[in-house]
């Protein structure tokens, strides 16, 4: 073989070993930088979650505080029971908290089996599925006889309805009929193609609701529509109070009609506080890396040396109810 030919072989060999080892370092280098954004993003997704239990606790120490000193505007400096936001900000970012009465809410255990099925009707559940849904209610929580048992014990894995009162409202969960989408609740797009939030039995029913009044600044207007205020009325009672909180029930009396005294203005003592955060990148600018957690506690309870009890805690909060105010 001609020495030019050995050459031009060792050559070819060269660059094919050239090319090998560039795709390694090239794989190598995408893989460093995948798992070096990973790591950021999980680092951003852990400050930002420990960011939204800071802001569950301080939101909870301003509703101690009561209002405090008014600016001259009227604004409240700490919680002011009428909004049912607080916008928290830190040197790392911000906050914002949802307060949520749990008298906004049908006590799940206590609810009516008309007023159960009126619910399902407004969250879109067809009639036949919402009268078989609130009898698995009703059955669950042992207010009714049901051949039910069979089907639970039927499923893998098997179990009792406890035929006793639900304890958490994911209980609901297990009952025949619920599904995760009626639960949890969905989203759906209007005629001009906009997505807008679609509500679940998770944002109208509660375990801690005393039924003394549904709070008319958070109260969901499926829960209104399920007490008899017409749909309308029940969207314009909400388009008013994005606007400005109400503090007056006088003022929506006439839009409630007959169900006005199912309202009140504030709630009981146990409240729901969910905290989304984000964080504030060098820019300046909020970035989209969200986290999420709530906290339901009870305040003025009487059976705690410290006048309150945590009741329930959620390391990753559900979807939100609306748009968060975020400062611009």
């Amino acid at each position: 073989m001609s020495p030019e030919r050995t050459r031009g072989g060792a050559l070819l060999m060269v660059l094919w070993l050239s090319a090998a080892l560039s795709a390694i370092a090239f794989s190598v280098a995408l893989r460093v930088r995948t798992e070096l954004e990973r790591a950021g993003g999980d680092a951003d997704g852990l400050r930002a979650y420990y960011l939204a239990c800071g802001a569950v606790e301080r939101a909870f120490n301003y509703m101690r505080y009561g209002p405090g000193p008014r600016d001259a505007e009227g604004r409240a400096r700490w919680w002011d029971p009428f909004v049912p936001w607080m916008v928290l900000p830190f040197p790392e970012g911000v906050a914002v908290v949802e307060v949520i009465p749990e008298s906004s809410r049908f006590n799940v255990n206590f609810i009516s089996r008309d007023e159960l099925q009126r619910l399902l009707f407004v969250l879109g559940v067809e009639p036949e599925r919402a009268r078989i849904i609130t009898a698995g209610i009703l059955h669950w929580r042992g207010s009714e006889l049901s051949d039910l048992d069979t089907l639970y014990l039927s499923s893998v894995p098997s179990f009792r309805a406890p035929r006793a009162s639900l304890e958490q409202i994911e209980e609901l969960m297990s009952v025949a009929g619920i599904t995760p989408e009626l639960f949890y609740g969905g989203y759906a797009r209007t005629p001009g193609g906009a997505l807008v939030r679609r509500p679940g039995l998770r944002d109208c029913l509660s375990t801690y609701s005393r039924g003394q009044g549904f709070d008319i600044n958070t109260v969901h207007p499926a829960v209104m529509m399920a007490v008899g205020v017409s749909g309308p009325a029940a969207e314009a009672v909400a388009a008013m109070r994005r606007q400005a909180p109400v503090r007056n029930l006088q003022s929506v009396a006439p839009l409630l009609g007959p169900a006005a005294a199912r309202f009140r203005i504030s709630g009981d003592n146990i409240y729901t506080l969910r905290a989304v955060a984000r964080l504030r990148l060098p820019d300046g600018r909020l970035s989209d890396v969200r986290r999420a957690v709530a906290m339901t506690v009870q305040m003025y309870s009487t059976v705690s040396p410290d006048a309150y009890r945590i009741l329930a805690w959620q390391d990753s909060a559900p979807a939100w109810t609306g748009d968060e105010p975020w400062p611009q």
